[in-house]
């Protein structure tokens, strides 16, 4: 094991009895695929299976957090303050003090283009530590890094001092408040190599596409198609209705 990912587990503060599960989180697709054409490198899984798993582990255990630190507060101030914490910003700067960056294992052009001091695979990139520290010893544990590491955030944060709601939730709370329904987003494409990528998403209520959007990560796409979704909902769109001459689809 060499000395940055020594150090990252040291300041990640769990001993892991399987180590290569912190290689994989470490793994962007790029360096997955470079090792799979390299005869002399051992080849690597990436990181993006892990990174869904840590997702869901950050929810519960943030959701979990708040609503204990903030037991006044209601669901919608719950829902923002999670949205003030969890979001590509702070973890890639939370995932930049653990030195995440120097141990990110790229390929040739993703590390070239930037690819250690990009947000959005150093907070990946950190979701997939979650998940990793999860598999190896249980919620519990997972649940105890995450909470010592965006702890401190959550210190900083008051409901008065949280900034507006991102696109997705506002879109979300409009979309439940109306339709008793919850929107999703599916990915459709994307075009670009890895280290410059453009994806987009559809969003989608009940059955029906609302929208489409664009970005450089699939965070940022889902965020352009709810800007897009809350056009149309302010403009009384409903689900499965058609306007006259047009589907209900985008």
């Amino acid at each position: 094991m060499d000395a940055k990912l020594e150090a990252l587990i040291a300041s990640l503060g769990h001993s892991f009895r399987d180590p290569q599960l912190v290689e994989v989180a470490l793994t962007h697709r790029s360096g997955a695929f470079e090792s799979k054409h390299n005869r002399r490198s051992r080849h690597l899984a990436h990181n993006e299976r892990l990174e869904f798993l840590g997702d869901a582990v950050l929810a519960l255990t943030v959701a979990e957090l708040l609503f204990l630190r903030f037991p006044e507060a209601p669901e919608g101030e719950l829902t923002r303050l999670r949205a003030a914490l969890v979001n590509e910003a702070t973890l890639a700067a939370v995932a930049t003090r653990l030195g995440v960056g120097p141990a990110l294992r790229l390929g040739r052009g993703e590390d070239r283009s930037g690819g250690r001091l990009k947000p959005s695979l150093l907070a990946d990139a950190l979701e997939a530590l979650f998940a990793a520290v999860y598999l190896d010893a249980g919620v519990e544990a997972a649940k105890t890094v995450i909470v010592r590491l965006l702890g401190p955030v959550v210190d900083t944060l008051s409901i008065s001092s949280i900034p507006s709601l991102d696109a997705k939730t506002r879109a979300q709370e409009i979309v439940q408040a109306r339709f008793n329904l919850t929107p999703t987003y599916e990915v459709v494409g994307f075009v670009g190599p890895d280290h410059d990528r453009v994806w987009s998403v559809t969003m989608i209520v009940g059955e029906t596409k609302l929208a489409e959007g664009r970005g450089r990560t699939k965070k940022a796409a889902e965020q352009d198609a709810a800007r897009s979704g809350m056009t149309r909902l302010e403009a009384g769109w409903a689900p499965n209705t058609q306007e006259p001459g047009r589907t209900s689809e985008v």
